[in-house]
């Protein structure tokens, strides 16, 4: 797939303070976690019908870059992310870093992870010492390919530490973190609409088998709408996290005859990504049917799912 490295703005401020860093000085930081839970608030629990329960609203993968939106509290930090979504992470999470230095981290050369799991080594050889393990979707700066070994990058961790990993798990970044400094989304455009979809399906598709995680987005475990916008977002375009159609986004509403494969299905609490031939995947909480699987519209094939089929109210597109 080819993009247009033209980025434009949606017009979403989001965050608790929508001029963003804009001129103000103030800090972003960048996850320096494999995964870090971003909550609801300040908070990790919470009470809900009587239980106690995750107040999991998200998750930053390393190398995430974050606007910082106010003063951290109890151990946690009120962060907006690049694709509009608001919460707390926990501090020990991540590096503060000044507008200057997150611009130089988005403007480095920033790998993306491919491997459901990657090993970064302190040396470029099976047997070096484990500095972490990256899930797929994480960044890391690759200093040099092939440099010091056939088959392996030199790259730099989000907390500074340089190490070594494999290159055919490293693959191009084509979406863009400059909203974290601009108060805004900044998009992506995706040119060639059938290798646009071709290629939204086989990222999905990667997950599968990958375990339901409310609130999650990466390989270790992953939600609904944590599969469709983390499979947007690998290709360039960043979408809505939630299971709903927002306005500011680039998601529309088309009608059920016209989808094609990439195109999102919402039911009530719940998205999934059409793959063709009335088929879907999904990530899933249904037990005995759990984790990232496909299901189907048509009554008549073994893996329909009654339940979304007649829930089905919407279709969305980029298209």
């Amino acid at each position: 797939m080819s993009l247009i490295g033209e980025a434009e703005e949606a017009g979403l401020t989001g965050g608790t303070d929508g001029a963003g860093l804009r001129g103000s000085g103030r800090k972003c930081a960048v996850v320096t976690e494999p995964v870090s839970t971003i909550y609801e608030g300040p908070f990790a629990e919470k009470e809900s019908e009587g239980r106690k329960v995750s107040a999991i609203a998200d998750e930053g993968l390393c190398g995430m870059l974050l606007e910082v939106t106010g003063e951290a509290a109890d151990g946690y930090l009120p962060v907006r992310t690049f694709y509009g979504y608001t919460g707390f992470i926990p501090v020990r999470d991540v590096r503060l870093l000044s507008p200057a230095e997150g611009r130089a981290w988005e403007a480095s050369d920033l790998w993306v992870t491919e491997a459901l799991c990657l090993d970064v080594l302190s040396v470029p050889a099976v047997e070096g010492v484990r500095l972490l393990s990256l899930f797929r979707g994480s960044l890391v700066e690759v200093l040099s390919h092939e440099s010091e070994g056939a088959g392996w990058a030199k790259v730099r961790l989000a907390d500074g530490r340089e190490g070594y990993a494999r290159d055919q798990y490293l693959g191009e970044k084509k979406f863009s973190q400059e909203g974290v400094f601009e108060g805004g989304i900044v998009q992506r455009k995706a040119a060639e609409e059938e290798s646009f979809r071709r290629d939204l399906v086989e990222t999905a598709k990667a997950y599968l088998g990958v375990q339901y995680r409310w609130g999650g987005r990466s390989t270790s475990g992953i939600d609904c709408s944590g599969l469709t916008s983390e499979s947007y977002m690998l290709n360039g375009i960043l979408t809505y996290r939630d299971a709903r159609i927002v306005e500011g986004y680039p998601v529309r509403e088309i009608k059920r005859e016209d989808m094609k494969p990439g195109d999102l299905l919402y039911f009530p609490g719940h998205i999934a990504m059409y793959v063709g031939e009335g088929r879907y995947i999904h990530s899933t909480g249904m037990a005995g049917n759990s984790g990232v699987v496909y299901n189907s519209l048509r009554p008549e094939a073994a893996d329909y799912r009654q339940d979304l089929a007649e829930g089905l109210y919407a279709v969305g597109s980029i298209f």
